[in-house]
Order: C-alpha cells, then structure tokens, then sequence
C-alpha cells in the first residue's frame, strides 16, 4: 500500500477520533434562557458533566451588547468557579441586588458556563475549553402586556436601505423579542433577524430582493420563554 495513502488514511482516523470525542465531550446546560420575575430576585439553572472526568466550570455574566462584565452589572453569581464532578450536576444562582435595572421595561443579559478540562499528562494533546452562552432576561413586576402579545404585536414596514429593500421591525412592547426568521412573499424572501429590544426599532436585510417584494404579510418566528420556536404572521404596513 502506498505509505502517503496510509499517512493519509491515519490522519483522517485521527480526525474523525478528534471529533467524536468532541461530539461527546461538554457540559450540558439546562436551558437556553433563564428568566428572573420580579418580585423575585433570584433565579437558578442546573449545569451537568456527563463526561467520565471530573472538570473546573468557570462563570460569569455580561451586559446585552458584550460591553459590561460582571463586576459592573448588580448581580451576584455563585458558584462562579468550581469543580464539576463527572456524572453529577450543580445549581448555578445568579442574585439580583435589588437596584439599578430599569422599572419599566425588561433587561438583558449574557450568561458564560466554560468548561475548563484537567490538565493531562500526555504529550501533544489537544485540550479545548467549551463556553456556552444563554441569555437572562430580567423582568421587573407590573409591565403592560406579556412577552407572547410581544411577538405577535411587532409592527412591519419595508424600508429602502442603500437603494434595496429591507424589512423593519418595531417593537413598541416592555420585552424582548427573539427572532429565529423572517420571510415574505410566502418565503421567496428571507431576511437575516436578530433580537429587537424594548422600544426599539430594527432594519432587517432581504436576501435576494433586487425589486420591491409584493406581499403583504410577513412570515416570522421567535423565540419564546422556554426556547421554543413559534411560528407568527403579521400585517405590513406602510
């Protein structure tokens, strides 16, 4: 047999050794979101290792937009580093100091679970640290409406934007709303969404849309308060 095939044929085994082990390897995070009703001022979420090793989680929080740690927002985070042991799982809790949140409208958050694998022996090992990422959603007590009303109240408006079209979104509610898509013309044309705040209003762009779409709804779905997806049709405007 040809010694580069057989190279070959072991670094592909090697590879696809790599990634089974990866495909395997991970903590498990209960959730894809966590969200604090007020009046309570705490909120908790279960990390699991099903690996067969024990491993270190290191956590922490960020603003919505990535610019503030958790040293700067008023909340406390416990455990925010510790020992995870193989086959067994642990509470994180996150506290809510009282003060500093808006009163009228919903905050958000990014929660980071890194997983910080022991240091092996072996040599040339590839060791790699898995972060996970979900949001926290702090909702204060007597907002108007509820975050289902949210999603389906969203109000529509094809915008020009540098000379295309494009798909507005205005969000008049007190909480966020996570888009997964948005499409007109029966799916024809497919825009790329994000979540839109509070009060906010975004500009989502239509891929492949050169004229002006002629449709008069537009198809979405979002993300509800238990990672669901759900599937919504609104009215365009003008």
């Amino acid at each position: 047999m040809n010694m580069s095939f057989q190279a070959a044929r072991a670094g592909l085994a090697g590879s696809l050794l790599l990634l089974s082990s990866l495909a395997n390897a991970g903590i498990t995070v209960a959730g894809t979101r966590l969200i604090m009703d007020a009046p309570a001022q705490e909120a908790a979420i279960a990390v699991g290792n099903p690996d067969a090793q024990d491993v270190m989680i290191q956590s922490w929080l960020e603003s919505g937009d990535g610019a503030t740690a958790s040293a700067d927002l008023p909340f406390a985070l416990t455990p925010s580093l510790g020992r995870l042991a193989a086959g067994k799982q642990q509470m994180l809790r996150i506290f809510y100091q009282g003060q500093g949140l808006p009163t009228d409208r919903e905050s958000v958050f990014w929660l980071s679970v890194q997983e910080i694998p022991p240091k092996t022996k072996e040599e040339n090992t590839l060791q790699l640290a898995v972060r996970q990422r979900l949001k926290v959603f702090y909702r204060p007590s007597g907002l108007p409406g509820t975050p289902d009303a949210a999603a389906q109240q969203i109000q529509w408006r094809l915008v020009d934007r540098a000379g295309k079209p494009a798909l507005e979104a205005r969000n008049a509610s007190a909480y966020h709303v996570s888009f997964v898509s948005a499409t007109l013309d029966n799916g024809r044309y497919k825009s790329d969404t994000r979540m839109v705040a509070p009060g906010a209003t975004e500009v989502f762009a239509l891929n492949g849309a050169a004229g002006r779409p002629t449709g008069a709804r537009v198809d979405y779905e979002v993300v509800n308060d238990y990672g669901g997806i759900v599937a919504l049709s609104g009215a365009l405007g003008r």
